[in-house]
Formats: C-alpha cells, structure tokens, sequence
C-alpha cells in the first residue's frame, strides 16, 4: 500500500548504545525488566529501527511524558483517575513490523495488550484492563497515513488516523466524494469501524463497516494479513464485531461514496412550551425513519435554565444531501410540524457539514479536522444504549422529561434509521441492529473533576435506562457496541465463564451473530490473546 517508506537500518549493536544513551536503567522490580525484555525482543524481531525516545513510554523512565501520552487520546477522564490501573508502559509503532513484533513478544513474555486508536472507548477499555495486570498499551496514534484513490473510488486509511483527517483527505481530493462514518471528528478510524461507524449518511449509505473494500490485520501469531489473507470469515467478523478480539487492525480499505456538491444543514431548537402536547417529538417518532433517504434529522434532548426555570430542549440536527429549496419541499410535504423556514436552512460543502455536525462553531475553518481533537473539552462520563421500534407514546416522553429534570448535565440523543440501514440483512455483518428499529437512543450523563459524588450520575443514568425498559426492544435489549457499556455484563478471565458472560451481554450488542462471532474466535485466536472486559471468547 505504501503507507510508510522504511527508516534506516541500524545494527542490533547500533540500537542497543542508541537505548543507553537515552535511558539509564536500574530495574526495581521484574516487571521493569520485563520492560528491557519486550524492547530486546521487539528490535530482534524488526527489520525497521524505532526510535525509543519517541515510541517507549514508561512511568520508570518519564513519568511526565508517559502521563501525557496516556492522556493524548483518552477521551473519558473517569478512566485516567489515580484509582484506574495504568500501563506497565506504552509502546507507539510507528510500521507494521512493530506491531507484529510487539504481538510475537507479548506473548513469548506472557504480557497482556491493549491496542487504542482514538480512545473513544466509552469504558476506557482499549487502555485500562482490570482483569489482566500488568499490561501494555499499544498506541496506534503515530500510524495515520490516508491515500485516497478517486479512479476507483477508495481509500486505504491507518488505524491512528480519525475520521476527520479521512473526511479531510477525501475533500482535498474530490468535493464530490465522502465517506458515511461517525459525527464526532476525533473518533480514531480503527476502532471506530470495528464496531459498526455511525453517521449522518446511513440512511443513504449504511454504516462505515458496510463500505469496507478490505482490510489488514496482525493476527495473534502475528502474522500480517489482508482480506484474501484472512479470509472471509475473519473479515466478516472485524466489521461490527467489535475491537480488540480477533486481531490488530492496521488499515482500512474502504469505499468511498458519492456526495453533492451543495448539502443543507439545520438545528432547530424547541423548548417544551414551545411542542405543546409533544406533537413535534411524536410526528418525528412516525417520519424520521420514513424521510427520503438524502435526510438525516436527529434529536439531541438538552436541559436549559437553571432552578426552577429549567427545561428541556430538543434540538432537530440535520444534514441532506442536496440544496435548500428541494428540502423545504420535503419538509412541508412530510414534516410541516417542525416548521422549518429557508433562513433555518444553511447550504455548505459536504466537508463543511462535518464540521457543523460535530458541533464546532459556524466558520470554524475545515482544518480543524486534521487536528484530531473533539469540539467540546475532555470531561467524565457515563454513558448507554437502546433501540426503539414503536414509537413513545406520549406518557412515557412526559416521564423522560422528568427525569432529564434531575439531572446536571444530561444529553440524550435520538438517531434515525431507515433507508438503507432497513434493506441491509441482519447477517450481513455482525452490526445486527437493522430492519424494524424506528431510532437509536443515546443517554449520557457528565460531570466535572470538581464533583465529589459521581457515583450519583451513574445511578441516575442507570434509574433513566430502567425507566426506558417498556419502550425499547426486548429479547434481547439491544445496545450498540461502540457506546460500550459494562453494565450488561463482563468477562472474567476465565474462559469457561467468559462464555456464559458473554451469551448476556453479546446477545444485546450482536443478537443471532454472537455464535458466529464465537466461532470465528476459535479459529483464528483459540487462546484468547487479544482479550478484554466484553471480548468475543472462543467456543470451548
């Protein structure tokens, strides 16, 4: 693919005076000679030299530096606190010979590791492990290359990059091409399409997982493999069933889509007051999934004021894929009741609308997205997942606003489903959740490092999931696997167990393709290297 051009040869010898001379070494306990180990091991089994200053990070040798490289991409400070287990070390490949080294060496040593891309995991699961310690965290943060082929309309993009940079990269080359991935810019590509990759195209297109072309992987024998490689199965199983289970995913190769040049975008606001009787919210429970395809509208619920003149708003966040006037047209035709006006209406490049989407500030320049940071500041959080299929009836939504009421800071946010994410089969994928489901549902509830009782939150977000239960899907209550969510369930490091556990919590996030999920990790991973709290376990 020619993502990097490989770096100078150095001699075993060479590598060894050039690690001296940057750190003085005075093991204080086995594990900082496990340390010395896994770098003797991975230089031996590389043929391309990393620089250690810049790829080696431990808490023996820069507690500072390694501190900022945890932090860098760590996106749910809950998990960064003093009390959270932390990596033995950090190790930053910067080719894909370190990776499969680092593989080769984990298990020579019998070293657990967690791989991270952007860190979006919402339980902090791809760089805290609290069934395995010590532990090693792989950050693939300094492998980001994106080449855009527009002849054939694809791309091949490394797992460090976010969908930013590839929304980025995309636009430099065509204003007519995009890719259906996640809203939020700083989602790191790798992990992001592993559990399925949501937008504001998958109505139109699908999901980023089902515009995947290829991929490549290191396997737990550390093998490098491409889909021909890996075959069918495994490639089945990486698009939606979740990361950190069979394999490393280096790169992407995915499709790319095609996009007007000219799309239209809108947030309208209203208060409760201001949707007497809930007659906005409940005509958009019956259209939504209805709309053309081109027309994405999410509600994002919010409260407002504070004491007793607080509210809750709800916000209609939209893109469609086309000009203003013909999405008037769709609006008066199939949801007057929101009552869109043209001045409501914003049209804009397809690259703009990303940055709009993701909530950054209008005029906010489009290279904001090479930066890799989120519009909103790092904070705690806890958050969860439904799916409804028969619209909330008018009690219920009453109920909900109460309870937002309670809260400090609470967001509950409403997708749209339909169109194409209807035609696409169950199996077609792991990602399950398809025909029949109206919205997804979003609750998150935050809080800052000065508030002494978070324990508080979760247990009003979990009262508010409880609440839900008469509206959403049963048998099984499905949930998304990217807003990952350890109160379903967690995996001991028991494997016998691990498979009880995870026919509770995989039921919800895969339905009928968790059997095919397990089988496939049997094959291709019967020793459950890659592991962690809700990894796929093989059958016994």
């Amino acid at each position: 693919m020619g993502f990097s051009k490989p770096l100078p040869l150095f001699s075993f010898l060479s590598v060894l005076v050039l690690y001296f001379s940057f750190y003085t070494i005075t093991p204080t306990s086995s594990f900082a000679s496990l340390q010395d180990q896994f770098i003797n091991c991975v230089q031996r089994n590389t043929h391309v030299y990393f620089p250690l200053e810049k790829t080696f990070f431990a808490p023996t040798k820069n507690v500072s530096m390694f501190s900022q490289v945890l932090e860098s991409t760590a996106q749910n400070l809950r998990f960064l606190k003093q009390s959270m287990p932390k990596p033995g070390f950090i190790f930053s490949p910067i080719h894909e010979s370190h990776v499969q080294a680092s593989i080769i060496c984990s298990k020579k040593l019998r070293m657990h590791l967690r791989v991270r891309s952007g860190g979006h995991d919402y339980e902090g699961l791809s760089y805290v492990s609290q069934i395995d310690k010590p532990f090693i965290l792989m950050d693939l943060s300094k492998m980001r290359q994106v080449n855009i082929n527009i002849q054939d309309n694809s791309a091949w993009v490394q797992s460090g990059a976010t969908v930013g940079e590839l929304y980025y990269r995309i636009a430099e080359k065509s204003k007519v091409h995009g890719f259906p991935a996640g809203l939020c810019s700083s989602l790191g590509i790798g992990g992001h399409i592993t559990g399925g990759a949501y937008g504001s195209m998958m109505r139109k297109y699908g999901l980023g997982a089902d515009n995947v072309l290829d991929a490549k992987i290191v396997d737990a024998n550390g093998k490098l493999l491409d889909r021909a490689a890996m075959g069918e199965d495994t490639f089945w199983a990486i698009r939606g069933g979740a990361g950190g289970s069979f394999g490393i995913i280096l790169a992407w190769k995915i499709k790319l889509v095609p996009v007007p040049q000219t799309v239209t975008v809108f947030t309208v606001t209203k208060t409760l007051h201001q949707d007497v009787g809930n007659k906005i919210i409940s005509k958009w429970q019956r259209v939504a999934d209805k709309l053309v395809e081109e027309l994405f509208i999410r509600v994002l619920f919010n409260v407002a004021g504070n004491g007793g003149n607080k509210t809750v708003t709800t916000s209609y966040n939209a893109l469609f894929l086309g000009g203003k006037g013909t999405l008037m047209k769709v609006m008066k035709k199939s949801f007057p009741e929101l009552g869109l006006t043209l001045k409501d209406c914003i049209e804009m490049s397809w690259l703009e609308s990303i940055s709009y989407i993701s909530g950054f500030p209008s005029h906010t320049p489009t290279s904001v997205l090479l930066q890799g940071k989120s519009p909103y500041p790092k904070i705690s959080f806890k958050a969860k997942s439904d799916f409804v299929k028969t619209p909330i009836p008018e009690s219920g939504l009453q109920g909900i606003f109460k309870k937002l009421l309670k809260e400090d800071i609470p967001l509950m946010i409403w997708n749209p489903y339909g169109g194409m994410m209807a035609k696409i089969p169950e199996s077609q994928i792991p990602f399950p959740h398809r025909k029949g489901v109206l919205f997804k549902v979003q609750y998150v509830t935050s809080w800052l490092d000065s508030d002494k009782r978070p324990s508080r939150h979760i247990n009003w977000i979990r009262d508010l999931y409880n609440y839900m239960t008469p509206y959403v899907s049963s048998n099984p209550r499905e949930a998304y696997v990217n807003y990952r969510d350890l109160d379903l369930g967690k995996n001991t490091k028991d494997v016998k167990t691990c498979i009880k556990q995870a026919q509770v919590w995989g039921a919800n996030y895969f339905k009928n393709n968790l059997n095919r999920l397990m089988m496939i990790k049997s094959k291709v991973d019967p020793e459950n290297f890659f592991r962690h709290e809700q990894s796929i376990p093989p059958m016994m």
